[in-house]
């Protein structure tokens, strides 16, 4: 296949179908990356050309073809207990005001990619749990999402290569919340339990997913435009429990966007908290 950058007519095609599709939003100079993540989109579907592939995704009748691609741009970075912080709030902070009424929890990781965030919030739990037996609801659902049917297939796997668990997961919760299985690590059931993963577009509605207590939606929003971002974060507002949290990646903020949230700082960090 021919390896010179995609057209800049087809650049510009393929950059508003992404952004209807997904919302994401390439930049203007990005010919070199997208041509080389279709390549093997192209390669897979035997398309003779990257433009026959690009008539073919645009008419938009194939499905899976449309999967692939999306599944070919999405980064989908992940790792367990990515940057600490978060979940250092949610063990010190969170939890402990939410044991105060012992009602039931619910957690939403928003494009949970291939579960690690999920199940570090499982995990996170579990550590709580049994630090502080008898005060936290046993009532737990933590629900993954991403846009990618084949990362949220791995996240209900629940199986790692030894790669992807030394990535963030000391060996201590390794040994203690996975079981060695061929040649990789499956999540305890104890853990996979409170978890459920489903595939969903953040520019769809949220509605049937029901209210949440906390939101980790992190390092997601920078992929969005200002419009998409509004959107976004208003509709999450809306189904936040009164006083729910809303947990950003470092370099992401409600500001400027929207009022529904506050920002509230802790020793380890900062999180947002809807506005009552």
């Amino acid at each position: 296949m021919d390896q010179s950058p995609i057209a800049v007519n087809e650049y510009d095609t393929f950059r508003r179908y992404l952004e209807d599709a997904c919302g994401i939003v390439l930049g203007e100079n990005k010919h070199y990356l997208v041509t080389s993540r279709l390549k093997r989109v192209t390669e897979e579907f035997s398309f003779p050309s990257l433009s026959e592939m690009m008539a073919t995704l645009v008419k938009g009748n194939d499905r899976n073809l449309r999967e692939k691609v999306i599944d070919a741009m999405t980064t989908n970075e992940t790792m367990w207990f990515r940057d600490i912080y978060p979940f250092e709030i949610l063990t010190k902070e969170l939890l402990p005001e939410l044991a105060k009424n012992k009602s039931p929890i619910r957690i939403w990781s928003a494009a949970s990619s291939t579960g690690q965030e999920a199940y570090s919030i499982s995990m996170a739990i579990s550590e709580f749990q049994q630090s502080n037996p008898g005060k936290l609801s046993s009532n737990v659902e933590i629900v993954g999402t991403d846009i990618s049917q084949t990362v949220v297939n791995k996240a209900k796997q629940g199986h790692y290569d030894e790669l992807s668990v030394v990535r963030g997961l000391e060996q201590q919760r390794r040994d203690k919340f996975f079981t060695h299985k061929d040649d990789g690590w499956v999540v305890n059931p104890d853990i996979r339990k409170r978890t459920r993963f489903t595939e969903l577009n953040l520019l769809n509605n949220y509605s049937l997913l029901g209210q949440f207590d906390i939101i980790f939606c992190r390092n997601v929003l920078i992929y969005f435009s200002s419009e998409m971002k509004k959107d976004i974060l208003e509709r999450m507002a809306k189904i936040l429990k009164p006083g729910g949290t809303l947990i950003l990646g470092g370099s992401e903020s409600p500001t400027g966007y929207t009022k529904a949230f506050g920002m509230k700082r802790y020793p380890d960090g900062v999180v947002y908290r809807l506005n009552e």
